[in-house]
């Protein structure tokens, strides 16, 4: 029973985290403040609820519960200056109001502005927003980043001290173009952990990409004219597309050429051709950038009937379009897979072992195990397959690897 609770608890907090911390913020102006508040009531929830059961409405719950600590927090200050004491006043004045999504929805968005001031660096503005609305650990915002742990949470702790103060506030239009790249970096992110987790027991965690998909929708209706916006929510669509046939009844990942393509979501990928076509109206005078290049690869697959028809020589094509705009080593991996479905595997393999950057990260092992496997290279094969299940923290990933390795073991 205890750990049912836990499990109750760990779901609100994953969908109503976000939405908790932008509402604080807007209410005292102090980011980490806000973080530090929901937490406690988050430990609140915890010690209370498994005597009272979970309330009707749990976010509001933690919402309140966090509110009034703030109220606390303020009236514990030796010295309460004006502008506390009418804080106060007017937090415990409203501490009860009723829950209104829209409004909070808004204050996400907010969130997401103020973490991308100019006061902070471009990774800062990033880790930050991923650390507060994405609720992604420090440990995950420092994979994403390939550095350690302990700098990220300096880097997080820093921006916090630099917001204190900061109005929550969206900013004038006239600004949205400084802080646009960062917002989109975030929201890219967010997504993209919740489609592949880094690390835990779950290979998709859906919440965090409808919260993404949801945040990139609303920045495209304020930014109707911004072609990267729409390519972003194009990408999100056409991935969002295929969740229900990415892993099988045990939660396993099924790889895309196994996927059963008739339990994709067809309405989703209409809806991504469609966000395409509006980039295609707006890049003929900017050209293409790197989310709208992502989604015209996404489309590649979305539209193919089955895993035979994919127009590989396209897709290789837009590979390269991307390396140009973004170079990283992974997009020159995921170039050489195209280009092993294309020309084959003894082509691909001397792209991968080109390829440097990665030697934290169990992709290149992985994929290099794929292209020794179809050489029939078995032993080799189950050697990298070994190595990335040792480098993943992706439990759902570990256990598809090592049953690689026992299958080229035993071929």
């Amino acid at each position: 029973m205890a750990e049912d609770l836990r499990d109750t608890v760990d779901a609100v907090w994953r969908m109503e985290a976000a939405k908790i911390v932008a509402t604080l913020t807007r209410s005292i102006g102090d980011v980490g403040l806000a973080e530090d508040m929901a937490a406690d009531a988050l430990v609140d929830a915890l010690t209370q609820w498994p005597q009272t059961g979970v309330p009707r409405n749990p976010g509001a719950w933690l919402t309140t519960v966090a509110k009034r600590k703030a109220i606390d927090y303020f009236r514990r200050q030796d010295n309460l200056d004006t502008k506390y004491v009418v804080l106060a006043s007017e937090l415990a004045d409203h501490v009860d109001e009723a829950w209104d999504p829209d409004r909070i929805d808004d204050d996400v968005l907010r969130l997401i502005f103020i973490s991308a001031h100019p006061v902070l660096s471009r990774e800062a503005q990033i880790a930050l927003t991923l650390r507060v609305v994405g609720g992604l650990s420090t440990e995950e915002i420092a994979k994403a980043f390939l550095t350690s742990k302990a700098t990220m949470a300096a880097r997080i702790t820093r921006a916090k001290k630099a917001l204190a103060g900061v109005p929550f506030e969206v900013p004038d239009r006239t600004e949205f173009g400084a802080r646009l790249a960062a917002v989109l970096g975030v929201i890219y992110l967010v997504f993209n952990e919740g489609y592949a987790a880094s690390s835990g027991q779950r290979w998709i965690r859906d919440e965090l990409c409808s919260e993404a998909l949801r945040l990139g929708r609303v920045l495209a209706a304020l930014t109707p004219d911004e072609p990267e916006v729409h390519g972003l929510v194009a990408l999100m669509e056409f991935q969002s597309s295929r969740f229900a046939a990415r892993t099988d009844a045990d939660g396993n990942p099924v790889l895309l050429e196994d996927q059963d393509r008739t339990r994709w979501d067809r309405a989703q990928i209409h809806r991504g051709v469609a966000r395409l076509d509006r980039v295609k109206e707006l890049v003929q005078q900017r050209g293409w950038g790197s989310y709208a290049l992502q989604a015209a690869l996404a489309e590649c697959h979305a539209v193919a009937p089955t895993a035979a028809d994919t127009d590989w020589a396209r897709i290789v094509s837009i590979y390269d379009a991307l390396l140009q705009i973004t170079p990283s080593p992974v997009v020159e991996l995921n170039r050489a897979v195209a280009l092993a479905m294309r020309d084959g595997p003894a082509d691909a393999l001397p792209v991968v072992d080109g390829i440097t950057g990665l030697d934290d990260s169990y992709l290149l092992p992985s994929v290099r195990g794929e292209l020794l496997s179809r050489l029939g290279r078995n032993d080799e094969a189950a050697t990298e397959f070994e190595r990335a299940a040792a480098m993943t923290a992706n439990e759902r990933e570990r256990t598809v690897l090592l049953e690689k390795v026992k299958s080229e073991r035993g071929a």
